[in-house]
Protein backbone atom coordinates (compact mmCIF):
# COMPACT_ATOMS: atom_id res chain seq x y z
CA UNK A 1 0.00 0.00 0.00
CA UNK A 2 0.59 3.51 -0.14
CA UNK A 3 1.45 5.81 2.88
CA UNK A 4 2.03 9.52 2.96
CA UNK A 5 5.13 10.35 4.94
CA UNK A 6 3.06 12.91 6.82
CA UNK A 7 5.19 15.62 5.76
CA UNK A 8 3.73 15.39 2.10
CA UNK A 9 6.60 13.71 0.89
CA UNK A 10 6.67 10.56 -1.14
CA UNK A 11 4.81 7.54 0.25
CA UNK A 12 6.02 4.46 1.17
CA UNK A 13 4.93 1.38 0.34
CA UNK A 14 4.94 -1.59 2.53
CA UNK A 15 3.48 -5.49 2.56
CA UNK A 16 3.48 -8.02 5.14
CA UNK A 17 3.18 -11.84 5.36
CA UNK A 18 2.60 -14.19 8.28
CA UNK A 19 3.22 -17.34 9.44
CA UNK A 20 0.04 -19.54 10.30
CA UNK A 21 0.96 -22.09 13.14
CA UNK A 22 2.54 -20.90 16.41
CA UNK A 23 2.14 -16.87 15.00
CA UNK A 24 -1.50 -16.33 14.20
CA UNK A 25 -2.87 -19.57 15.94
CA UNK A 26 -1.66 -22.30 18.46
CA UNK A 27 -2.56 -25.64 18.85
CA UNK A 28 -4.57 -26.84 21.86
CA UNK A 29 -5.80 -29.63 23.81
CA UNK A 30 -5.70 -33.31 23.06
CA UNK A 31 -6.74 -32.79 19.33
CA UNK A 32 -4.13 -30.63 18.61
CA UNK A 33 -4.31 -29.08 15.01
CA UNK A 34 -6.01 -32.70 14.45
CA UNK A 35 -6.98 -31.76 11.08
CA UNK A 36 -3.57 -30.88 9.95
CA UNK A 37 -2.04 -34.16 11.49
CA UNK A 38 -4.97 -36.42 10.42
CA UNK A 39 -4.05 -35.27 6.41
CA UNK A 40 -0.17 -35.86 7.26
CA UNK A 41 -1.35 -39.70 8.82
CA UNK A 42 -4.20 -40.18 5.84
CA UNK A 43 -1.36 -39.24 2.96
CA UNK A 44 1.32 -41.84 5.11
CA UNK A 45 -1.61 -44.71 4.99
CA UNK A 46 -2.88 -44.00 1.40
CA UNK A 47 0.87 -44.13 -0.35
CA UNK A 48 2.76 -46.25 1.82
CA UNK A 49 0.48 -48.35 4.08
CA UNK A 50 1.77 -46.56 7.53
CA UNK A 51 -0.48 -47.54 10.02
CA UNK A 52 -1.27 -44.54 12.48
CA UNK A 53 1.82 -42.20 11.42
CA UNK A 54 2.78 -39.83 14.00
CA UNK A 55 4.71 -36.62 12.74
CA UNK A 56 6.17 -36.06 15.96
CA UNK A 57 8.48 -38.73 15.80
CA UNK A 58 10.74 -35.69 13.66
CA UNK A 59 11.59 -32.48 14.62
CA UNK A 60 8.92 -30.36 12.62
CA UNK A 61 8.68 -27.14 14.22
CA UNK A 62 9.15 -24.66 11.23
CA UNK A 63 9.93 -26.88 8.84
CA UNK A 64 7.76 -27.52 5.49
CA UNK A 65 4.89 -29.75 5.22
CA UNK A 66 6.64 -31.35 1.83
CA UNK A 67 9.54 -31.72 4.24
CA UNK A 68 7.99 -33.59 6.94
CA UNK A 69 6.35 -35.77 4.81
CA UNK A 70 9.43 -36.80 3.62
CA UNK A 71 11.15 -37.18 6.92
CA UNK A 72 8.23 -39.13 8.60
CA UNK A 73 7.94 -41.63 5.89
CA UNK A 74 11.97 -42.53 6.33
CA UNK A 75 11.44 -42.56 9.87
CA UNK A 76 9.18 -45.28 9.59
CA UNK A 77 11.23 -47.24 7.03
CA UNK A 78 10.88 -46.16 3.28
CA UNK A 79 13.66 -45.15 1.22
CA UNK A 80 14.45 -41.86 1.26
CA UNK A 81 14.13 -42.21 -2.60
CA UNK A 82 10.97 -43.32 -2.94
CA UNK A 83 9.62 -40.82 -0.34
CA UNK A 84 10.52 -38.11 -2.87
CA UNK A 85 9.37 -40.27 -5.74
CA UNK A 86 6.17 -40.48 -4.18
CA UNK A 87 6.30 -37.03 -2.85
CA UNK A 88 3.55 -35.37 -5.07
CA UNK A 89 1.23 -38.26 -4.32
CA UNK A 90 1.68 -38.04 -0.86
CA UNK A 91 0.73 -33.95 -1.24
CA UNK A 92 -1.85 -34.56 -3.38
CA UNK A 93 -3.98 -36.92 -0.40
CA UNK A 94 -2.94 -34.42 2.43
CA UNK A 95 -4.93 -31.71 0.57
CA UNK A 96 -7.39 -34.45 -0.51
CA UNK A 97 -8.49 -35.36 3.19
CA UNK A 98 -7.75 -31.67 4.69
CA UNK A 99 -10.88 -30.62 1.82
CA UNK A 100 -13.20 -33.62 2.79
CA UNK A 101 -12.99 -32.52 6.20
CA UNK A 102 -12.34 -28.98 6.86
CA UNK A 103 -15.39 -28.65 8.93
CA UNK A 104 -13.19 -30.28 11.31
CA UNK A 105 -10.62 -27.59 10.81
CA UNK A 106 -11.44 -25.58 13.95
CA UNK A 107 -10.66 -28.52 16.48
CA UNK A 108 -7.31 -27.95 18.17
CA UNK A 109 -7.02 -24.48 17.29
CA UNK A 110 -7.39 -21.50 18.51
CA UNK A 111 -6.48 -17.95 17.09
CA UNK A 112 -3.84 -16.11 18.99
CA UNK A 113 -4.46 -12.87 21.34
CA UNK A 114 -4.44 -9.83 19.38
CA UNK A 115 -4.35 -11.21 15.85
CA UNK A 116 -7.70 -10.50 14.57
CA UNK A 117 -7.48 -7.04 15.81
CA UNK A 118 -4.21 -7.12 14.46
CA UNK A 119 -4.91 -8.03 10.61
CA UNK A 120 -8.26 -6.16 10.98
CA UNK A 121 -5.97 -3.03 11.32
CA UNK A 122 -3.70 -3.79 8.69
CA UNK A 123 -6.66 -4.68 6.12
CA UNK A 124 -8.62 -1.50 7.05
CA UNK A 125 -5.04 0.19 6.28
CA UNK A 126 -4.69 -1.28 2.48
CA UNK A 127 -1.36 -2.84 3.88
CA UNK A 128 -1.17 -6.13 1.76
CA UNK A 129 -1.19 -8.95 4.01
CA UNK A 130 -0.47 -12.45 2.87
CA UNK A 131 0.87 -15.75 3.86
CA UNK A 132 4.43 -17.62 4.27
CA UNK A 133 3.81 -20.88 5.55
CA UNK A 134 5.17 -24.68 5.37
CA UNK A 135 1.83 -25.43 5.28
CA UNK A 136 0.41 -26.52 1.59
CA UNK A 137 -1.71 -23.41 0.11
CA UNK A 138 -4.94 -25.47 -0.06
CA UNK A 139 -4.52 -26.51 3.73
CA UNK A 140 -3.52 -22.68 4.91
CA UNK A 141 -6.70 -21.20 3.32
CA UNK A 142 -8.40 -23.80 4.68
CA UNK A 143 -7.13 -23.04 8.20
CA UNK A 144 -7.55 -19.24 7.28
CA UNK A 145 -10.83 -19.42 6.37
CA UNK A 146 -12.41 -21.88 9.31
CA UNK A 147 -10.81 -19.73 12.00
CA UNK A 148 -11.95 -16.53 10.45
CA UNK A 149 -9.34 -14.84 9.26
CA UNK A 150 -9.45 -14.82 5.41
CA UNK A 151 -11.36 -11.80 5.45
CA UNK A 152 -8.28 -9.91 6.70
CA UNK A 153 -6.21 -11.04 3.33
CA UNK A 154 -5.46 -9.67 0.52
CA UNK A 155 -7.98 -10.49 -2.63
CA UNK A 156 -6.72 -11.77 -4.15
CA UNK A 157 -4.69 -13.70 -2.04
CA UNK A 158 -1.40 -14.36 -2.11
CA UNK A 159 1.97 -16.16 -0.51
CA UNK A 160 4.48 -18.55 -0.55
CA UNK A 161 3.60 -21.93 0.79
CA UNK A 162 4.90 -25.86 1.32
CA UNK A 163 3.22 -26.44 -2.15
CA UNK A 164 5.78 -24.04 -3.69
CA UNK A 165 9.11 -25.12 -2.52
CA UNK A 166 10.52 -27.71 0.27
CA UNK A 167 13.08 -25.05 1.06
CA UNK A 168 10.88 -22.77 3.56
CA UNK A 169 13.91 -20.30 2.68
CA UNK A 170 12.32 -19.62 -1.08
CA UNK A 171 9.06 -19.10 0.45
CA UNK A 172 9.44 -15.15 1.00
CA UNK A 173 10.99 -14.64 -2.13
CA UNK A 174 8.24 -16.40 -3.84
CA UNK A 175 5.48 -14.35 -1.77
CA UNK A 176 7.05 -11.40 -2.62
CA UNK A 177 6.77 -11.89 -6.04
CA UNK A 178 3.53 -12.75 -6.27
CA UNK A 179 2.62 -9.57 -4.12
CA UNK A 180 4.29 -7.82 -6.88
CA UNK A 181 2.43 -8.92 -10.03
CA UNK A 182 -0.79 -7.95 -7.77
CA UNK A 183 0.21 -4.73 -6.39
CA UNK A 184 2.59 -3.68 -9.05
CA UNK A 185 5.20 -0.78 -8.33
CA UNK A 186 7.49 -3.11 -5.64
CA UNK A 187 7.74 -2.23 -1.88
CA UNK A 188 9.79 -0.05 -0.04
CA UNK A 189 9.63 -2.30 3.17
CA UNK A 190 8.67 -6.68 3.25
CA UNK A 191 7.98 -7.47 6.79
CA UNK A 192 7.39 -11.14 7.60
CA UNK A 193 6.65 -12.41 11.10
CA UNK A 194 7.10 -15.56 12.59
CA UNK A 195 7.93 -17.81 15.60
CA UNK A 196 10.52 -20.16 14.71
CA UNK A 197 13.92 -19.50 13.78
CA UNK A 198 13.41 -21.01 9.84
CA UNK A 199 10.99 -17.54 10.05
CA UNK A 200 13.29 -15.55 10.70
CA UNK A 201 16.23 -16.91 8.32
CA UNK A 202 13.92 -16.85 5.41
CA UNK A 203 12.77 -13.45 6.30
CA UNK A 204 16.36 -12.15 5.83
CA UNK A 205 17.51 -14.02 3.52
CA UNK A 206 14.71 -13.16 1.22
CA UNK A 207 15.45 -9.79 1.72
CA UNK A 208 12.43 -8.70 4.72
CA UNK A 209 12.76 -7.67 7.75
CA UNK A 210 12.00 -10.52 10.09
CA UNK A 211 9.87 -9.88 13.14
CA UNK A 212 9.53 -12.84 15.54
CA UNK A 213 7.01 -13.77 17.65
CA UNK A 214 7.38 -16.01 20.92
CA UNK A 215 4.06 -17.36 21.02
CA UNK A 216 5.28 -20.58 19.22
CA UNK A 217 7.45 -23.42 21.24
CA UNK A 218 10.79 -21.27 20.66
CA UNK A 219 12.08 -18.52 22.96
CA UNK A 220 13.34 -15.07 22.06
CA UNK A 221 17.09 -15.77 22.62
CA UNK A 222 16.72 -18.66 20.17
CA UNK A 223 15.23 -16.45 17.75
CA UNK A 224 17.70 -13.45 18.04
CA UNK A 225 20.59 -16.45 17.71
CA UNK A 226 19.05 -17.13 14.17
CA UNK A 227 19.26 -13.51 13.37
CA UNK A 228 21.68 -11.76 11.69
CA UNK A 229 20.97 -9.11 13.93
CA UNK A 230 18.38 -7.18 12.00
CA UNK A 231 15.51 -9.02 13.61
CA UNK A 232 12.63 -7.56 15.38
CA UNK A 233 11.18 -8.97 18.57
CA UNK A 234 8.02 -8.89 20.24
CA UNK A 235 6.37 -10.95 22.79
CA UNK A 236 3.34 -11.69 21.25
CA UNK A 237 0.73 -9.71 18.62
CA UNK A 238 -1.70 -7.66 20.89
CA UNK A 239 -0.07 -4.47 20.28
CA UNK A 240 -1.87 -3.36 17.24
CA UNK A 241 -0.40 0.32 17.54
CA UNK A 242 3.29 -0.65 18.18
CA UNK A 243 3.18 -3.19 15.51
CA UNK A 244 1.58 -0.22 13.17
CA UNK A 245 4.35 1.96 14.27
CA UNK A 246 7.18 -0.71 13.35
CA UNK A 247 5.82 -0.44 9.85
CA UNK A 248 6.22 3.66 10.06
CA UNK A 249 2.43 4.23 10.73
Amino acid sequence: MDKSDGNGGAKKRVMVTFDIDGTLIVSTGSNSNRLHRQAFAFALKQVFGINDANIDVIPHHGSTDPAILLNTAVYYGISSDLAAEKLPEMKSKMVEYAINNAKHVGEGLEVLPGVDSLLDVLSSNNVPVGLVTGNLEDIAWIKMEGLGLRKHFSVPNFGGFGSDNIDRGELVKIAATRAEKLFPGGFDLRVHVGDTPNDIRAAESGGAIAVGVCTGVFSRAELEMASNGTAIMLPDLTDSKGFMHLLGF
